[in-house]
């Protein structure tokens, strides 16, 4: 969900090659990357979808011209910091998600209450990027104050490390209240004859400020902190109000009168060291969404006391290496490698780890649950508008068992929210966001990507219910239009018009109708998987809905998918508006039909006249590119609703052209910089998308495991997944040499630019010759297979 477009800053970090062989593949990571320009991304420590994130929370000292949004606690071109929070939400948009609990050390009197107006920045410290080094698995910077922070991470817990000057003050922050987005209440206890802080805070509120009837809090947060040097107790605060040596205080933020935290409120409170005896000084923390029992028993087990920072970092390290050494590349330059990599880091970031080592954790009605049969873990924040389209289809084609965990969470989530498949779930907050329904055909991809040991047939009951018997909440306006509290807005429309008309409730009719047909068709994919033919049939049918919305005469040069009156009327239309439409243009969503190109090119006037259109919107009229920032007539690959747009050459029989376009957007888009993201990361969803450009593929179709061909990067990678390798080699690959001029799959010459679904579900061995030059024969005689119902 791409909110805010920033200036980019600049930045070239360079990692050294390594071959297949290589085992420290986390030394190509950059975690700078896309931390500006909207990306969202942050670079402390976090294990592969790791519960706790330990990275910094800045805020703009003076001497900046202005204020700069960092809904991911950080900002390349922020200068100052004001803690260390426990968790992290990977790219989000709107103005942040959990930020839990910042730490902060200050090397000064605490004097004043750190949330009081009069206090200002007197409690956050500079940041100088030639002090600070990331990596995955490890974070350290050295702040202004003198204070050198050095962070760790596992599955549950924190490690913080701060190394005092010897000669100030030595005071370490718990801003409990103080979440990115706010709190409703927060405690904090603290208690030095056991060298431990505990706490906790509640919050919530994802994009609250854009609805004033879902500024909510839905979960609380459990901390359990213990230190490995004495402590006297420094005291708590409240709003203004300081109370030096009181052990135990609490209180929120709350959400403002606009959804925003106000200046002024807030809660924690403080400890002080002997600096000048122990200057160093490890903070061991471990959390749990369940209660505090939960915190110390994540903390004894995987962070005992003894535990040393050095011992996490490595461990984490050592998980990140295995995880990205499943997909291991040959050649390339140093930034190319770095950028696929860190590309890869960042798709394995979420959804993230909720429940406790002990398999509790708690569910979205408030009570506690525990794991299902066959489940290994439960995870939350689920940004389902995005990561449906490729980000869980790499996901589980890497980690089955992740994926098929994934959706019985959702499952599990639904089970708890009156059958309700919320579309972006935060913790234990159905929030609503985006439009659509994205669980059917998230669950659809993972089932087809190999994640087969959730509970299928009641996934499919569930969702197959919720598409078709209209809820209370489906036929309601709260939260909307971008927080809508049903999970189909409006089905009794989409139901009986078989569109979705203007008016009805929902975030962009327009953009509705689509993502509703998509929907249907994921729906239609695990009908067929659960053995109900006749509901294949129906979700099918009802996937070629979109057809409804198609006006061949929208304006007076061409037809468009616009936005329709319930009573079949067409209102005034420009291609260039996104009235109706969420976050892109019509034009830009004329062409997300992604499993029916070849009805969408049909109605187009077929396959000359869809290419013609194709090349205006991926062209300027002066031949240039236009991928990105050319305007709402032309493509926008940062940003989800034109991603798959490229890949529909292959459907017209030029491939050739899939293969420049999307190495195009992948030169221009994705660089080795803070910048080098196309803007919000949407919790792996657009590194996903780069991870299999670079690979030569793509999961086009929204349910299925068919895959469409590009073109690799690299001239070698092996795909390392439980029972199917997939090996890809490329003679001749390189960044400007992106044209297939032949393909091998299996040893067999193959003329046909995509691959069957069984290709996955066995693996294999794909063989490309590539050049610089465009090969216009290779994969123009056939064109992959459309699924769209008959019109």
């Amino acid at each position: 969900m791409h909110r805010t477009m920033l200036v980019a800053a600049s930045l070239v970090l360079t990692a050294t090659p390594c071959t297949l062989q290589a085992a420290d593949l986390a030394a190509e990571v950059n975690p700078f990357i896309g931390t500006t320009n909207a990306g969202n991304v942050y670079p402390g420590p976090q294990m592969p979808f790791g519960m706790v994130a330990f990275s910094p929370e800045m805020t703009p000292l003076p001497g900046k011209r202005f204020a700069i949004a960092a809904p991911g606690g950080y900002e390349w071109r922020g200068n100052g910091v004001r803690g260390f929070s426990l968790t992290h939400v990977n790219g989000t948009g709107c103005t942040g998600a959990s930020g839990d609990v910042p730490i902060m050390p200050v090397t000064t009197a605490v004097e004043m209450s750190p949330s009081s107006v009069q206090a200002g920045l007197r409690y956050a410290s500079g940041l100088d990027h030639k002090r600070e080094t990331a990596s995955p698995g490890a974070y350290q910077l050295t702040l202004d104050n003198g204070v050198t922070v050095a962070l760790g991470a596992t599955d549950r817990t924190a490690v913080g490390q701060f190394t005092f000057p010897a000669d100030k003050p030595a005071n370490l922050l718990f801003r409990t209240s103080d979440s990115e987005v706010g709190s409703s209440d927060s405690t904090i206890v603290i208690d030095p004859s056991t060298r431990t802080v505990r706490g906790t805070v509640t919050s919530g509120n994802f994009c609250g400020y854009l609805a004033e009837d879902r500024r909510e809090s839905y979960y609380t947060l459990h901390f359990v902190a213990e230190f490995d040097q004495p402590f006297e107790v420094g005291g708590t605060w409240r709003d203004e109000d300081v109370q030096k040596g009181a052990r135990q205080g609490g209180g929120g933020t709350t959400y403002g009168t606009q959804g925003h935290p106000p200046v002024g409120k807030g809660a924690g409170g403080w400890i002080s060291f002997d600096a000048k005896r122990s200057p160093v000084v490890t903070a061991r923390i471990g959390i749990s969404y369940v209660d505090e029992a939960g915190a110390r028993a994540n903390l004894r087990r995987e962070s005992p006391v003894g535990t040393t920072l050095a011992a996490t970092q490595a461990a984490a390290r050592a998980a990140w290496n295995r995880q990205l050494g499943q997909v291991k590349i040959s050649g390339g330059t140093p930034d190319e490698r770095t950028v696929f990599y860190t590309a890869l880091y960042h798709t394995l970031l979420a959804p993230n780890l909720f429940s406790d080592g002990d398999g509790r954790y708690r569910g979205i009605n408030g009570k506690v649950h525990t794991l299902s049969k066959g489940q290994k873990a439960q995870y939350a924040n689920y940004s389902g508008w995005d990561v449906y389209r490729s980000q869980l289809q790499l996901v589980t084609l890497l980690q089955p068992q992740v994926g098929s965990d994934i959706a019985q969470s959702l499952l599990n989530q639904a089970d708890q929210n009156g059958g309700v498949w919320d579309r972006w779930t935060h913790l234990t907050g159905p929030t609503g966001v985006m439009n659509g329904d994205p669980s059917p055909p998230s669950v659809a991809a993972i089932h087809a990507f190999g994640g087969r040991t959730f509970d299928l047939a009641r996934a499919y009951a569930s969702l197959k219910k919720a598409a078709t018997v209209p809820t209370e909440r489906d036929l309601s306006r709260r939260g909307c239009p971008v927080l809508c509290v049903g999970q189909r807005p409006g089905l009794d429309q989409w139901m009986k018009l078989k569109y979705m008309p203007v008016g009805a409730p929902g975030w962009g009719t327009a953009s509705d109708t689509l993502e509703m047909a998509a929907a249907d068709f994921g729906l239609a994919e695990l009908a067929t998987a659960a053995g109900d033919k006749a509901g294949a049939t129906l979700f099918r049918e009802r996937s070629g809905w979109w057809r409804n919305l198609y006006n061949p005469k929208a304006t007076a040069q061409a037809g468009y998918i616009q936005p329709r009156n319930a009573d079949g009327s067409w209102p005034k239309f420009d291609p260039a508006s996104d009235e109706e439409f969420v976050e892109g243009s019509g034009a830009q969503y004329l062409w997300m039909v992604p499993f029916d190109p070849a009805g969408l090119i049909a109605v187009l006037g077929g396959r000359e006249a869809a290419i013609q259109r194709l090349d205006a919107f991926f062209r300027k009229e002066d031949g240039s590119w236009a991928v990105t920032k050319s305007g709402p007539l032309h493509a926008e690959l940062d940003n989800e609703p034109s991603i798959a747009a490229p890949w529909l050459y292959n459907f017209v029989g030029q491939p050739w052209k899939t293969q420049a376009t999307v190495r195009q957007a992948m030169k221009q888009i994705w660089t080795n910089a803070p910048e080098g993201m196309p803007g919000n990361d949407d919790l792996g969803q657009m590194s996903s998308w780069y991870v299999w450009s670079a690979l030569g593929l793509y999961p086009v179709y929204p349910g299925r495991a068919d895959l469409v061909i590009g073109s690799p990067l690299f001239p070698e990678a092996v795909i390392e997944r439980p029972g199917a390798k997939i090996t890809i080699t490329a003679e001749g690959a390189a960044m400007d040499a992106p044209f297939v001029q032949g393909l091998k799959v299996n040893g067999k010459v193959s003329e046909e630019s995509w691959l069957p679904a069984s290709f996955v579900q066995k693996g294999g061995s794909l063989d490309f010759t590539v050049g610089s030059e465009h090969n216009p024969q290779w994969g123009s005689a056939t064109v992959p297979p459309s699924y769209g119902p008959s019109p």
